[in-house]
């Protein structure tokens, strides 16, 4: 385990933005990790970093402590049962790359999540969703390292407290479990979601299959959201917000067309149109702005700094709040 002092993280993050870990490593296997609790030790006022595609954050400031570069690799077929294959993918594999790779195999499940940047191991993390689908309804075991023990355990799906964008390891101990691979149950009689906006109208007049179905996805995702290697960005910034059913009524009076969707007791808002209605769709401030296709995306026009990306997130947000009474939350993690 070699560890390096002053790297640049501008290649390992999606927004592109410069930003330096005081000191770094890549983890490769995961008897490394005694290596990296050596060094927390040895350091305990610096804060250790696991970062996998450097999709889902934002680095406002340099990182004080050691960032630790996933890289565990490992892709497997489990076996299966009446109802069910199971297939097991290490923390650090691409995540697109591995859900093509559930379906070369023949299995379905993962393909509305297609082109979705990031890791294996942020899908639980996050509980990336797209499309209609959840990783979190296909999500069977999480295995986990307690970085700090060196303990390692297996998460059951409900034991993962899975949310909207939100699981145990990102809110209710954040920072202590190192995600090492996670196993999918993929339906062997699959139930195609196609109820998402554009996705029907894509597949109209197609014999479905999952490689059909992803390559839709695909289609539909690059006409509107930006290639991170052309333009920096995270994706989709804001949650969708879910506002009571009383809050919801009271917005309908006021903006008959503001789309919304049953969520639990609440309803879940359309976080994009309501910062298209404020106005912020394909603005921009210096090189930080919105994505002109798409209101939900920020992105980094080439120079920007965290630092920007993060006053021009939270002017949107005071913006929103303003005209509709309703607070966003951003989806990445903001690393300061």
């Amino acid at each position: 385990m070699q560890i390096r002092e002053n790297v640049s993280l501008k290649a390992l993050n999606t927004f592109g933005l410069e930003a330096k870990a005081r000191y770094f490593c890549v983890l490769r296997k995961l008897g490394g990790v005694r290596s990296i609790m050596q060094w927390a030790a040895q350091h305990p006022d610096l804060p250790v970093m696991f970062l996998g595609g450097g999709s889902n954050l934002l680095l406002v400031d340099d990182f004080p402590g050691l960032v630790v570069h996933v890289r565990l690799l490992q892709r497997e077929v489990l076996g299966q049962d009446q109802d069910y294959v199971y297939v097991r993918g290490a923390a650090g594999e691409n995540w697109h790359d591995f859900v093509r790779w559930t379906i070369e195999q023949g299995f379905a499940g993962l393909e509305n999540l297609s082109l979705i940047p990031g890791t294996v191991g942020a899908a639980p993390m996050q509980n990336i969703g797209a499309y209609g689908v959840e990783a979190k309804d296909c999500i069977y075991e999480v295995q986990a390292l307690d970085w700090r023990t060196g303990e390692i355990r297996e998460f059951s799906q409900a034991e993962c407290q899975f949310g909207y964008r939100d699981s145990y390891f990102k809110s209710v101990e954040p920072g202590r479990w190192l995600i090492v691979t996670v196993v999918f149950r993929l339906p062997l009689k699959p139930q195609w979601k196609m109820d998402y906006a554009g996705v029907r109208e894509q597949l109209e007049g197609k014999a479905l299959n999952a490689c059909v179905i992803s390559d839709a996805i695909m289609h539909i995702r690059r006409s509107k959201l930006p290639d991170p290697a052309e333009i920096g960005n995270a994706g989709s910034f804001f949650k969708n917000p879910v506002v009571s059913r009383l809050q919801w009524e009271n917005l309908q009076a006021q903006y008959p067309t503001i789309p919304g969707w049953t969520h639990g007791e609440g309803v879940k808002l359309s976080a994009g149109w309501l910062i298209d209605q404020c106005g912020w769709k394909g603005l921009r401030d210096g090189d930080a702005g919105t994505y002109d296709k798409h209101a939900l995306v920020l992105v980094n026009h080439g120079n920007a700094t965290g630092q920007q990306i993060w006053a021009f997130a939270q002017k949107i947000m005071a913006s929103v709040q303003e005209k509709f009474g309703v607070g966003l939350e951003a989806e990445p993690n903001i690393i300061f």
